[in-house]
């Protein structure tokens, strides 16, 4: 029973954090990745702030892929990771509506016949702070404020916008580019200079060290021509 019980868990899938905005990009390197290593792999969504919080908790993932290079950061420091993180892609911020008669502008969010705008919840998800950084650049955040919808996440903000919860929103490229959802309604990227680049941080967790190895293959895969290839594809800026 024990050699089949280690066994069992030999064969137990690598377990990715995954921030919600590499949602639809991951979904498509691990399928990549397991067919280049066999290894397959379990994603588990959510805002890099809720991730951290549970990763700190000694939840069983072997690897967070984040939003942001704070929240892998502050793993580290906490001598919860092995080794430092790493920047594996920088992430752009879009303005989208479903409502094919509004424009994804900044002109639009004043309108009368926008009352709700859908952005992620700043203290927990990187892109709402970018979001947040944005209108008060622009001087509108004040203004705005009382339209805003937080969504826990990005996932939970294109569900807002989805739902037409809320008439236009700020996501991630990505999300505007997936399968899913490429074409439908209309988005604009919003100009990378109002906001602090979104650097996104990947890093290895101590929390299971039985899938050491094929945490440290998916990081290479990641960094590989190929791994590259697919987040370019979802709208991911990669520094060569």
């Amino acid at each position: 029973m024990l050699f089949i019980s280690c066994d069992q868990e030999k064969k137990s899938k690598l377990t990715i954090a995954t921030a919600a905005n590499m949602k639809f990009a991951m979904y498509e390197l691990v399928k990549e990745f397991q067919k280049d290593t066999g290894i397959e792999s379990e994603i588990i969504v959510g805002s890099s702030g809720k991730l951290t919080a549970q990763i700190k908790e000694g939840a069983p993932y072997d690897l967070f892929v984040s939003a942001d290079m704070k929240f892998p950061n502050t793993l580290f420091e906490n001598s919860l990771t092995i080794g430092e993180p790493q920047v594996y892609a920088y992430g752009s911020l879009v303005i989208w509506t479903l409502n094919t008669q509004l424009k994804a502008d900044f002109e639009t969010l004043s309108k009368k016949q926008v009352n709700h705008i859908a952005l992620a919840n700043p203290k927990t998800a990187p892109y709402g702070r970018a979001a947040v950084e944005v209108l008060k650049k622009k001087e509108l955040f004040e203004s705005l404020e009382s339209k805003f919808v937080y969504g826990e996440s990005v996932a939970q903000t294109n569900q807002f916008i989805i739902s037409y919860a809320a008439e236009i929103g700020f996501t991630a490229k990505s999300i505007v580019l997936s399968p899913n959802m490429k074409g439908k309604g209309n988005w604009k990227n919003v100009d990378p200079d109002l906001y602090a680049p979104i650097e996104q941080g990947l890093v290895i967790l101590k929390n299971r060290d039985i899938h050491l190895e094929e945490a440290k293959r998916f990081q290479e895969f990641l960094f590989s021509d190929k791994g590259k290839e697919i987040l370019n594809k979802f709208g991911y800026l990669i520094k060569i």
